[in-house]
């Protein structure tokens, strides 16, 4: 649990798969250090990806979006939830089938491009029901998508993510519209693509012969857990949506190899930190001047030194079955306070 190796993190991996909402930009804006952090990836010749849940936007406009913030990005780059379900939509139906489409025109067009017909309405025959986030979704389409269902279409879902991280907090996101028609039939989507499914990773992988990529992502329930499922190492940063206590409570589906405040954990040894892989109960833990030791309910964090240090602690005395910690000392709580965590 101290500094992860003498080398920077970066230099152990020679794939960088991003996640982009809330590791890279908050909606339009980009994260503070975000834009130099890949600046310098791209300056040290390193191999990148995006792979991205929204499904708003082609990966052309996403490449574009990236470009004007100041990240030089191709289109080859960026993987999409919506490109990867119009993939799979054009395995599983003829060229032509109508397809019932609810989410943002980027969804349509993937649609288009993969030799199916958009349609808006359920009397329209849809074989199947594809279901994105979209702003601009509201009760009329999703009526039309519950009727479509209900009389035997495949509903197949981009992603499921609950919320999007905006600079205003967590706005509702797919996953939360999805609960919606999962609430009126009862039931779940036949299929959801986007992450924590592994395909955007492996495909990412694939596409530049990579054989130690690290996924770098704000969410545990998608970005983190998809890295899981694809076998791949992983690194939360705390600049969206999960948060330090959101990590404690972490199944062990769910957990990453390390943690950093921001992307300049992929450079700098202190900002990034390492994570207990299979932490075990302890009377007294230590690492690099933190300590947590105490019973009947009293456990404490005393010590001081790096707060990402502090929270790798932590992690394994969650982790490992231990009780809730409180600081036992002005700079143990300060730790506590600046992860929102209760001291």
């Amino acid at each position: 649990m101290s500094s992860v190796s003498r080398e920077r993190l970066v230099d152990g991996y020679d794939l960088l798969i991003f996640d982009l909402d809330g590791v890279v930009y908050l909606i339009d804006r980009p994260i503070p250090g975000a834009v130099e952090a890949i600046s310098q990836l791209h300056a040290e010749g390193r191999k990148l990806a995006y792979a991205t849940n929204n499904a708003s936007r082609r990966s052309s406009e996403v490449a574009a979006l990236l470009t004007g913030m100041g990240i030089v990005a191709r289109t080859e780059e960026v993987l999409t939830s919506a490109a990867a379900t119009a993939e799979v939509l054009a395995e599983r139906l003829a060229p032509g089938t109508p397809v019932l489409v609810v989410g943002a025109e980027a969804l349509r067009a993937e649609v288009t491009a993969a030799g199916l017909v958009p349609v808006g309405r359920a009397d329209d025959a849809p074989e199947a029901v594809v279901q994105g986030y979209g702003p601009q979704v509201g009760w009329t389409e999703l009526a039309e998508a519950s009727v479509a269902v209900r009389a035997g279409a495949l509903w197949i879902a981009t992603n499921a993510d609950r919320t999007l991280p905006s600079p205003r907090g967590p706005l509702p996101g797919n996953g939360s519209l999805l609960a919606v028609l999962r609430t009126a039939l009862d039931r779940d989507p036949d299929l959801v693509v986007g992450k924590p499914e592994p395909t955007l990773f492996h495909t990412a992988a694939h596409r530049v012969g990579a054989s130690r990529p690290l996924v770098v992502g704000d969410r545990l329930d998608t970005d983190i857990e998809g890295a899981v499922q694809a076998g791949m190492d992983s690194l939360l940063v705390l600049t969206g949506v999960s948060t330090a206590a959101d990590l404690l409570a972490a199944a062990s589906t769910t957990r990453p190899t390390y943690v950093a405040h921001d992307l300049g954990g992929l450079f700098d040894l202190a900002g990034v930190v390492r994570l207990p892989s299979s932490p075990e109960y302890s009377a007294e833990r230590y690492t690099n001047g933190w300590r947590i030791a105490g019973g009947d309910g009293a456990r404490q964090l005393t010590g001081e030194g790096s707060a990402l240090d502090a929270l790798a602690l932590l992690c394994a005395e969650a982790w490992g079955g231990g009780e809730p910690v409180r600081g036992g000392g002005e700079a143990a709580r300060e730790v506590l306070r600046e992860f929102g965590l209760p001291y």
